[in-house]
C-alpha cells in the first residue's frame, strides 16, 4: 500500500522529506504503542529489530518494552539467518 501526503514547501525543501516524515511517523506510532517494533522496522526498511533498536537509539528515543510477538519475530529471524548460514557452508 502507498499513503501521499501533500508537504508543506518548508518541509518539501528538505534534503530528504518523505524519509523524514516517514521516521516521524514510525517513531511516533512506536512510542504511542500503534507498532510493534518489528513492524516500525519493516516500515523503516530495516531488516531485524536490532537495527530499529539503534536507530531509536541515535534519535534519543527510548525504546518500549520487549513483548512476546517481538521475542516471536527474533526466533523466526534466527531461524532464517540460521538456514542461511546452513546453505552457505554446504555450497
Amino acid at each position: 500500500m502507498q499513503i501521499t501526503v501533500q508537504l508543506p514547501d518548508d518541509i518539501a525543501h528538505h534534503e530528504n522529506p518523505s524519509r523524514e516524515v516517514l521516521e516521524a511517523l514510525v517513531i511516533e506510532g512506536y512510542s504511542a504503542g500503534v507498532f510493534t517494533s518489528h513492524e516500525a522496522s519493516l516500515l523503516l526498511g530495516f531488516d531485524n529489530r536490532f537495527d530499529f533498536d539503534g536507530f531509536l537509539k541515535e534519535r534519543g528515543v527510548e525504546a518500549g518494552s520487549y513483548g512476546f510477538a517481538e521475542h516471536e519475530q527474533d526466533l523466526r529471524s534466527l531461524a532464517k539467518l540460521d538456514e542461511e548460514r546452513r546453505k552457505k557452508r554446504s555450497a
